[in-house]
């Protein structure tokens, strides 16, 4: 056996952040664009759509500057806010797995 967890902070029992969430902030960034990220993570592009802006109405501010695609193509990047927010996520979770594992360790280290 071994633990898991998930991590999420919610607004109005809304998900706002979590570690998926920020690894699809992440495959925006990298590949440019939301439906290439969301081809990239098996996902459809309405799902990633939505949850982009579930993240912004969250926050309350713009995570994602977007460019509508065309004969120069569209595109998709984070905003300096939005890499904040990651930031502070990452921040926020560091550390959970291994308190996790130690209360883990404790509780059934006797099984």
């Amino acid at each position: 056996m071994e633990p898991k967890f998930n991590l999420w902070i919610e607004r109005d029992g809304v998900v706002v952040l979590s570690a998926w969430r920020v690894t699809l902030l992440e495959a925006i960034d990298a590949a440019g664009s939301i439906s290439a990220a969301a081809e990239q993570l098996n996902i459809p592009y309405r799902r990633a759509w939505e949850k982009v802006q579930e993240i912004e109405s969250g926050l309350g501010y713009r995570v994602l500057d977007t460019a509508v695609g065309g004969p120069g193509g569209g595109g998709a990047h984070l905003t300096p806010a939005g890499r904040e927010a990651m930031a502070r996520f990452r921040r926020f979770a560091e550390g959970f797995d291994v308190e996790v594992r130690q209360r883990y360790t404790a509780a059934f280290s006797a099984d």
